[in-house]
This record gives structure tokens, sequence and C-alpha cells, in this order.
């Protein structure tokens, strides 16, 4: 089955009760069991599991084709809960362009679970065999990277992870299922924030984290997951269910406007360099025909000039919403290195887009002005 269909009808059984097509949110959060029965089975508690994120589960396992997933009430909730499940004494790897929370929460708090961490340029598979310990334990990456669209070859990341006995990470939060499929290519975890593409409409917030199999692993993140109560509510995992069924033909359109952005950008005096994957000029580009089905529907572009230029851009942007976040209708715009603060490794002039469903001449009309001042 295509993935387009599957992003419909995955998690979509017919209510078995009332025979609603469109499933059905169970608030609840306790259910009623049996008062004389020693071990008990079935739903329980709402931070333990509903029906409701059972679907959302079920449809982004089959996504992903992946043994089976656990959502969380954050992107970061879904990272923590895997970092902290991490052999003490590991050494991991992380791509020198992950986003800035995780790299945060890994500086921050690996010395405190007796874990180390380098930063390395993930699309060099050579640079990354360099960087490779006796106890490396895992392999993060983020590919499209944030904030500068970075892409890193999944399959020869999983052989040297394989080699090595660590686990490799996968965050497809830019690329959605719909456009890479890393356990396919031998990942054996999946990140997302489904506060993103998947949701689609800026109204949740949302993680989730896809294992390639049912092992001690996926056993060890549920548990943290209850036991840190980072659970997904049942309305959260709703609304991502419902994102999911329009995921197709809302990322079709975000990736042609961002490809018109990103000629425009591209030809633009004002504008040092452009950050895309569908661009011919972008190292990477190759693997948007190999591993990829598509570049996305995110890109940046360094202003020519100061910081204080592209700030200035920003602000005279109308159409795009000087916000955080992406993947939601509306199109954004950021100057990521003043989002992430002090120690961001982010050029001074770069500006992130998060290009929306509006049409595209507008919106370039709209940099345009902007960028002429």
């Amino acid at each position: 089955m295509k993935p387009e269909t599957l992003a419909v009808h995955a998690g979509a059984d017919i209510d078995h009760e009332t025979a609603a097509v469109s499933p059905p949110i169970h608030l609840s959060t306790t259910f009623e069991h049996p008062a004389d029965v020693g071990e008990l089975k079935g739903y329980l508690y709402g931070r333990y599991g509903n029906p409701t994120q059972d679907r959302l589960e079920s449809a982004l396992a089959a996504l992903e084709g992946g043994a089976l997933a656990r959502v969380f009430a954050s992107g970061m909730a879904a990272a923590n809960a895997l970092l902290q499940n991490l052999p003490a004494g590991g050494h991991v790897l992380m791509a020198d362009d992950c986003y800035f929370s995780v790299r945060r929460l890994a500086q921050a708090w690996f010395p405190r679970w007796g874990l180390t961490l380098d930063l390395v340029d993930m699309t060099d598979a050579a640079a990354v065999r360099a960087a490779m310990r006796p106890n490396t334990c895992c392999l993060w990456v983020e590919t499209p990277s944030n904030p500068l669209l970075k892409l890193s070859a999944v399959a020869p990341l999983a052989q040297i992870a394989r080699a090595a006995g660590a686990l490799l990470v996968v965050d497809a939060t830019f690329a959605t299922p719909l456009l890479l499929t890393p356990l396919a290519l031998g990942a054996d975890v999946v990140m997302h924030s489904t506060t993103k593409y998947l949701g689609g409409h800026s109204d949740v917030s949302g993680g989730a984290l896809v294992f390639a199999r049912e092992d001690a692993l996926a056993q060890a993140v549920g548990e943290i997951r209850t036991l840190q109560g980072a659970i997904a509510s049942p309305f959260a995992s709703w609304l991502v269910l419902r994102g999911l069924r329009t995921l197709a033909p809302r990322l079709d359109w975000h990736q042609r406007n961002a490809m018109a952005v990103a000629h425009f950008l591209a030809a633009h005096p004002r504008v040092s360099a452009v950050h895309y994957p569908g661009l011919a000029s972008h190292p990477q580009h190759a693997l948007v025909g190999s591993e990829m089905r598509g570049p996305g529907g995110m890109l940046s572009f360094e202003v020519a000039g100061t910081r204080a230029d592209a700030i200035a851009v920003a602000a005279r942007l109308k159409l795009f919403v000087n916000a955080t976040s992406l993947g939601g209708y509306e199109s954004l715009v950021e100057h990521r290195q003043s989002s992430e603060g002090a120690g961001s490794p982010t050029p001074e002039t770069l500006l992130r887009l998060s290009v929306g469903l509006e049409h595209a001449d507008d919106l370039i009309a709209d940099l345009d002005q902007a960028l002429a001042g």
C-alpha cells in the first residue's frame, strides 16, 4: 500500500460501537475493571494509555514500517525518554546541526546520566567513523537538519552503527514518513515532533518514537513514559491522527511553494546563501532522488549583510509570521540565532522559513518587498 493511502487509512478502523467513520476521542482518565481480579488487564488509567492514543500509535507504526510506536506530550519528551534509556558509560554521537534543544539537553544532562557526547557532521560518513569510540552506543541523526537543511545518508550510517553495535536514531521531523522512511534504510528508531507537519495546523503539541523492533528498549521507553507522565493526551492524539489524513496533499503543496521560493531567493542579490535540498546546488541534492522522496517544505537563507540586516528583513515580512515552530498551514519566518540564544552555532544572518499553503506568488512578493528594504 502506498504511503499516501496509509496516511488516510492507518488507525482508521470503523468504531465498533457506533459505526462512526471519524474515530472517537476517549477522554476518560480511568476505566472500570473487575474488583476480584488479581492481575489487571486492558485500560486502567489515563497515564498508562487510552484507545485514542493506541489508534495514533498504530497509524505511525504503519506509516514508518515499524514494529510499534510510542507517542508523547512533545517531541522533546520523546527525545528525553529515549536518551535516558541509553546505557550509563556510553558515548553518543549527535549531528552538529541537530535541533538546539536536543543538543542542550545532551550537554546539560548527559554528565548526570553517565553519558558522553560528541558533535559530528553526519553528512560525512568518514568523519562519523573517525568519531566512533569502543563505547559508542548511539548515533543521533537529524535529516533534513535544523536549520541548515543538511541531508545525511541513513543507509551508510546504519552500517556504521550496526558494525559497532550502536543504535541509530533518526529525527525525520522535517521529512515526515511520506518523504523518508529511515527504518527501511536500517535505522533502529525514528523520532518525530508530531507538533509539526503531522499535526499540520499549529494547534497541537506531541512527539513520537517508532521502533524497528519490539525489544527491551521499546519496552523501557514505554515504562519511563508512564512513570514520568509524558503521555500524549487523548485530544492531542486525535488531532495528530486527523492531521495525518491530509498530510500528503499538504506536503505536496508545501514542497511546490518551497521550491518556487528557493529559486527566487537563490537569484536575489541580497541573499548570500540558500539552504534547500531541492536546489541542484545543495551539497546532498542527490539524496532527494535516492533515499528521500522529495525535498520538503522547509528552507533557510542567509541575508547578505549583518545580523541587524537579517532581523530587519524578517520584520518587514507581512505574510510570513515571525514565530517559532513549523509545518503548519501558515508561512513562518524565524531569525534562528535569536531563538537559540547564547552559544548558537547558527549563522547570524540566517532566516528559517516554514513555507505554508498560501499561493507561491504572494509569498515571493512578500519576500521581494522585505528584501528590497
